[in-house]
């Protein structure tokens, strides 16, 4: 089977029409929609077959039987169809003609069709929601990356960009919107302005009745439900689009390439945006932001996620890259500059650290198994439309981020920005591959003199060609600096030999800023082979501190006495090591442990100097370490006297909060301190701490007492719901159901959507799971959060995983098809997988499903597999010695 286009024939530009049905039709009850189409095409080389992609489409037969006529551009004859088929496997229209295509000439394909407007999330779909009791349809898109061919016949390949004239046919009473401007209105027909030259997957086309708040000076709208326009829900994304907008264009230094820029918040959508060439679509909860009820967490992803869509603007659509294999560059970039143009929107959050969190420490622990793999892959390992959609994962998005923000940081941001705007210059409404950016950042660092070891695609290539990052040890008693392939299981093989392995056999280029005492070295030290040596990193009685604020995506370890000298600086004082670095030295010592390159207790004792710590990112790198332990070990004896130690370390925190908050009457006032504050509440509650349950159950009291006024502040309501519906029965969980059913905010809704599975009770949680199946009750969309979520509960583990297992086939064959994301519902139910028992449930799982197989999850089946793996055999070598641990840390308590 051929699934790639061959390049013979060019589209230069589509004239389509389509009229969506919101009413379902009369004989089939289906809702429809209709279209016409034309594409003008340029023969390169003589043909006798054309093959255009289309899926689930019935195309109106011609005069003469075919799905499609031909004509020839400027008056010359075409030849005539032979035959037309539909090839279902590849998703193309098949036409075979009786003479040949004359190369240098332009063909116009006309189709007439029809489609259904289906709930599928993908393409030209359906999105319902209900208004004052009045259900509504809106017909919306989902193109990328591979449902344009589900709307209209096309070219559905990135690097085939043309131009596209859109007309919409819509019903009485609604608005249409497509990436351009409409310039004509006539009787329910708008008409939009030819788009730019651009990609099929970057289309978009609405009809709906929402209202919008826009900006009068340069066309800036964002659009959502008439309510949620009217509560001001879109106030706040309005206010940051402007400065993104501004600070992309001098970032890039480009300005913005289109007439106008629309954002759409929708009920029902499959990703949390995507960047559709001016026309945005997201996510409610992701776009929306009511300052009644959302959170710091909630308006910070508001901010983020626009800036990562917009970055796009140029990034992705003015510039494409050729094919899917490299989607890393695409997604990674605007992961990486979301946080600079948010930064620029929010000056006073530091958000540019969070990337460490959010980012390199997340991907570092999915980059450090034997199943990760590289950021680029092979171009012709990547054809179907489930491997396409595979690329678009932390690995992408994550370690994208992390390797380009660690070139900003080596060539400077100057250069960077340099390098990148002249890239985007060049290739302006055409395509690229990955080492075109390369090119033209070695130009910049050549025009800059810029001191570098090798050149910038020398560079980068190993941290792009092969999977994984390298720990560096340092021996600051002899100065002796090594790199080694960082895996978190040290008995696994490395098994996937990637092309470029055997050339760069694990190793990398790795740039190192480090620090002496208190003492920043002022330019990057290079490590470029297996092991060097570096004099100055002798440090006597000082410590050395390695890849200051994480610029680098690399792990370090250190010698034992530096180890020791580091623990005695964070006890004495530990702001003399940066924020962003005491965060690092617990993850990194957790995840060497893991590795089995330190002890357990060694990583343990990181956390002994948190209760003198109130700042959010080392305490939140604990308790991500930590919640490890709580998922291997909480079904376990060493349960409790985990509890009892992390309640006692932060106990300090929990009762700074109190103070600086004059005992709960407002809210911090710095961003991060918010966060921490959130992270005080949950842990003390979680763990016991009596004062902070009390608060909960007080606060959720008085709420259902008086439900129509929430007392509980929107940063605290995911804390102290789960602790209400935790220590309550039927009573909380139903007044909590009740008041998800009516949330009119989907932030709000979505916090209590995950606290109803806090409950205690396996009863409420079995019935909370049958929802699921259920779509008047749980939106398919939300179906896999609910699931992880109870699975994320002690007492709710076993049950999801029973319910997954008895509803597999119908989930997956029938009921959750394009709206499920089934990769993280096998990660998140199997989590806690850590006894031999489970592994043969596991493995019984898998074989049973063979047959059908798993589809968009089948990578994560392999993981949770390895993942079982190595937990058992971490609880088999651990489990004494963090028992040991905790219990000693709780007898000097007693003692105290």
């Amino acid at each position: 089977f051929r699934f790639r286009l061959s390049l013979v024939l060019v589209p230069e530009f589509y004239n389509i029409t389509l009229r969506p049905r919101l009413r379902p039709d009369p004989n089939s009850g289906l809702f429809l929609f209709t279209g016409r189409s034309v594409v003008q095409f340029e023969c390169l080389e003589a043909t006798d077959l054309i093959l255009i992609h289309s899926n689930k489409l019935n195309y109106t037969q011609t005069a003469d039987g075919h799905a499609a006529s031909l004509t020839a551009a400027g008056g010359s004859s075409a030849p005539e169809i032979r035959s037309t088929w539909l090839q279902l496997k590849t998703q193309y229209l098949v036409i075979e003609l009786n003479g040949k295509l004359t190369a240098g000439q332009k063909y116009q394909l006309h189709a007439a069709f029809t489609g259904e407007l289906a709930d599928d999330l993908a393409g030209f779909y359906r999105s319902e929601y209900e208004e004052d009791g009045v259900r509504k349809i809106v017909a919306t898109s989902q193109m990328h990356p591979t449902h344009a061919r589900k709307t209209f016949p096309c070219f559905d390949e990135p690097a085939m960009k043309a131009v596209f004239h859109m007309t919409l046919i819509h019903p009485p009473g609604t608005v249409a919107l497509s990436n351009g401007s409409s310039f004509e209105l006539l009787m329910q027909h708008t008409r939009f302005e030819p788009t730019k030259k651009m990609s099929t997957y970057l289309l978009a086309i609405i009809v709906s009745d929402f209202t919008n708040k826009s900006q009068k000076c340069f066309q800036i709208r964002i659009w959502a439900r008439r309510k949620a326009i009217e509560a001001g829900q879109g106030n706040y994304a309005l206010n940051v689009t402007g400065p993104i907008l501004d600070f992309f264009q001098s970032y890039y230094n480009i300005s913005y390439p289109l007439t106008k820029s629309d954002q759409i918040a929708l009920p029902d959508f499959y990703f949390g945006a995507m960047e559709n060439w001016g026309l945005v679509t997201y996510r409610e909860t992701n776009l929306l932001y009511d300052p009644d009820t959302s959170s710091n967490r909630n308006k910070e992803t508001t901010v983020t996620i626009i800036a990562h869509e917009l970055a796009h603007m140029w990034f992705g659509n003015l510039v494409t890259l050729r094919w899917w294999n490299e989607v890393w560059l695409n997604e990674g970039f605007a992961s990486y500059v979301s946080y600079l143009g948010a930064d620029y929107a929010e000056p006073d959050w530091n958000l540019k650290d969070l990337i460490v969190l959010d980012d390199v420490h997340k991907v570092f622990a999915v980059d450090a198994l034997t199943s990760s793999h590289p950021l680029t892959s092979k171009e012709d390992s990547i054809v179907l439309p489930e491997q396409i959609m595979e690329q678009f994962d932390t690995i992408s998005y994550s370690k994208g981020a992390a390797v380009l923000r660690m070139l900003s940081d080596f060539l400077s941001e100057p250069v960077f920005k340099q390098g990148l705007s002249s890239y985007l210059r060049d290739f302006s409404y055409s395509n690229t591959v990955g080492s075109d950016l390369w090119i033209h950042l070695e130009k910049a660092v050549k025009d800059n003199n810029v001191s570098l070891p090798r050149r910038v695609d020398a560079i980068m290539n190993p941290w792009v060609l092969q999977m994984g990052f390298p720990v560096v040890t340092v021996d600051t008693s002899t100065g002796k600096v090594s790199q080694k392939h960082f895996l978190l299981d040290p008995e696994s093989n490395v098994t996937v030999m990637s092309l470029h392995v055997v050339s760069f056999r694990y190793e990398w280029t790795v740039p190192v800023h480090w620090m002496k005492d208190a003492d920043v070295h002022e330019h990057i030290w290079w490590l470029k082979e297996k092991e060097a040596v570096n004099l100055d990193m002798r440090s006597g009685s000082s410590w050395v501190l390695a890849n200051i604020n994480v610029t680098g995506y690399y792990r370090v370890n250190y010698d034992l006495g530096n180890w020791e000298r580091l623990f005695a600086q964070l006890s004495s004082d530990h702001q003399v090591i940066p924020l962003i670095n005491r965060a690092q030295l617990v993850d990194d010592a957790f995840n060497l442990a893991r590795a089995q390159l330190v002890s357990t207790t060694l990583a343990l004792r990181t956390t002994l100097y948190l209760s003198q710590e109130t700042e959010y990112m080392p305490w939140q790198s604990a308790l991500n370490n930590l919640q490890y332990y709580d998922l291997m070990l909480d079904r376990t004896e060493v349960y409790q006297p985990m509890q009892d130690y992390i309640r006692k370390q932060v106990t300090p925190l929990f009762l700074h909060f109190k103070n600086l908050t004059s005992n709960w009457s407002h809210v911090p006032e710095d961003h991060t301190d918010q966060y921490n504050q959130v992270n005080a509440v949950l842990t003390a509650c979680r763990t016991g701490l009596t004062e902070c349950q009390n608060l909960s159950r007080t606060w959720f009291r008085q709420w259902m007492e008086t439900p129509s006024h929430n007392p509980i502040h929107p940063n605290l309501r995911s804390a102290v719901y789960c602790s209400a519906v935790a220590a309550g029965g039927p009573a909380e969980w139903d007044f909590g159901w009740s008041q998800f059913k009516n949330a009119s905010v989907a932030s709000e809704a979505s916090k209590l959507l995950t606290a109803l599975a806090c409950s205690a009770d396996t009863e409420l949680l079995r019935r909370y799971l049958s929802y699921t199946l259920n779509s008047s009750m749980i939106r398919k969309q939300d179906a896999t959060s609910v699931i992880t979520a109870v699975a994320a509960n002690r007492a709710g583990q076993n049950l999801s995983w029973d319910f997954l297992r008895v509803q597999w086939e119908f989930l997956f064959t029938d009921y959750g098809v394009g709206s499920f994301s089934f990769a993280s519902l096998i990660s998140g139910v199997t989590a806690r997988f850590s006894t031999p028992a489970e592994l043969q449930q596991l493995l019984d799982f898998v074989e049973e499903h063979e047959a059908t197989g798993f589809g968009s999850a089948t990578l994560a089946v392999d993981q949770a597999l390895e993942r079982t793996e190595a937990n058992i055999k971490w609880v088999q070598q651990n489990k004494l010695e963090v028992l040991d641990w905790f219990s000693s840390q709780i007898s000097e308590l007693q003692q105290d």
